[in-house]
């Protein structure tokens, strides 16, 4: 499938934004172990959550993730550490995605999991049952998604989990969210010093749970108000919440620098709103992007704690004439595709030229070149369709290959694009 896509003159609508699968993963596992019947309100609809839930309510013996990076992480630690046998698996990309550090980790906390085809690699075959916990150490500069998946599981561990992480630790808005997550539902984790975490064998608690909207599906929102290039223009996205946890919300500070600001709807007071299924100290509210005038000539950003923000900045910024040096991408590597690469090749089909260092760092310096407005390939991607999307203000259209991979993690995204006033027609 392709899609021919025309942007509007301008933009003003109230976008109802997708629920935070990273949210809704972490408490869709804490759930289950709470054997509890409440299922937490407001789970996301994209694919990486369904599988969760599907596999969490079936339990086959074959628990097929597809291409969910964050549910092979989690439920492989969950299975590790309850009642049971099965083997997890996905598609052909996850099958090279590493998770040896992870299985290694298990193993050392007494897990029984073999490797079915290739070691360091899914599928798995994992023979659950409980495990002691105590001190662990783990590399910090690994993806958050294996510490995390660690700390889930370690209230239920007969010892706890003392986890120390080594060297650089990459993406720590990530596991503080983990942490918050788990403390909602009762746990007692926390950071005892800058590498430590102590987890105490203290069970979840069942309650009821409200999950705000995602702050990554905000980006994109943010990258078109940044390049439509009308003053008019305003968005409202719902669903948001300030002060929210989420490492992505860093978004609307950056986004500021770019021109586009945030403002906040005030929360009515909380005696006078329905708290039934609300346990927020503050709640999600509704947030009004609107574009002014940017003169910033470079920007140069870590995103070690939020890279999945990357590619909307990278093509955002070339789009907007913007040099810029972003560092802390290492985890681009090996995410749905490998993100450095397919954002060099896909950005020189529409004129611009970026370079990369280290396998960590992309540069753009103005570089550009005759661009060939080839359709845009998405690699089994939902993220590089949604930052290539906002590229249709700048030409008369834009085409992009297999725009369904946005499921993944934004099903109703080309609806909520129509909504606004973008022309879509399939080729």
């Amino acid at each position: 499938m392709k899609y021919k896509i025309k942007a509007p003159k301008a933009l003003n609508a109230t976008i109802n934004l997708p629920s935070s699968k990273s949210i809704s993963n972490r408490a869709l596992i804490i759930h289950a172990m709470t054997g509890g019947k409440i299922q937490p309100c407001n789970l996301s609809d994209c694919d990486d959550t369904e599988v969760i839930i599907n596999a969490l309510k079936n339990m086959p013996e074959v628990i097929d993730i597809k291409a969910a990076g964050t549910a092979m992480r989690f439920m492989t630690a969950y299975l590790s550490a309850t009642e049971g046998e099965h083997t997890i698996t996905g598609t052909e990309r996850m099958k090279n995605r590493p998770i040896g550090v992870l299985v290694d980790a298990l193993r050392y906390l007494g897990a029984d999991i073999e490797y079915v085809e290739k070691e360091g690699y899914p599928p798995l075959r994992i023979k659950g049952h409980a495990l002691e916990g105590g001190h662990l150490e783990v590399v910090g500069s690994i993806s958050s998604q294996y510490i995390s998946a660690l700390l889930l599981i370690g209230p239920i561990l007969k010892n706890g989990l003392k986890l120390k992480l080594t060297g650089e630790i990459a993406s720590r808005p990530y596991i503080d969210l983990t942490l918050w997550t788990m403390c909602e539902f009762g746990a007692s984790a926390k950071w005892t010093d800058v590498d430590t975490i102590v987890v105490k064998p203290q069970p979840y608690q069942e309650r009821k749970y409200l999950i705000e909207n995602d702050w990554s599906a905000s980006s994109y929102w943010y990258e078109m108000m940044a390049l439509n290039g009308n003053i008019d223009s305003e968005i409202r996205l719902e669903g948001l919440m300030d002060g929210s946890k989420q490492g992505d919300s860093v978004v609307k500070y950056i986004f500021s620098l770019l021109g586009v600001k945030t403002e906040f709807e005030n929360i009515q007071n909380p005696e006078d709103r329905d708290d039934k299924a609300n346990i927020h100290t503050s709640a999600p509210t509704t947030v009004t992007l609107k574009a002014h005038r940017c003169l910033l000539p470079r920007l140069d950003y870590d995103f070690t704690g939020s890279p999945d923000l990357a590619q909307t900045f990278v093509v955002c910024c070339c789009l907007m004439g913007i040099k810029f040096k972003f560092t802390g991408l290492a985890s681009l590597k090996i995410k749905e595709t490998d993100r450095i690469e397919a954002l060099k090749k896909e950005l020189r089909k529409v004129g611009y030229v970026i370079q990369d260092e280290n396998n960590n760092t992309l540069i753009w310096d103005g570089e550009t070149c005759e661009p060939t407005y080839e359709a845009i390939d998405t690699y089994e991607d939902h993220r590089m369709a949604m930052s290539f999307a906002p590229v249709a203000f700048k030409l008369p259209y834009l085409e992009i290959n297999n725009p369904e991979v946005v499921s993944k993690s934004y099903p109703h995204f080309w609806e909520d694009l129509k909504k606004v006033g973008f022309e879509i027609s399939e080729e």
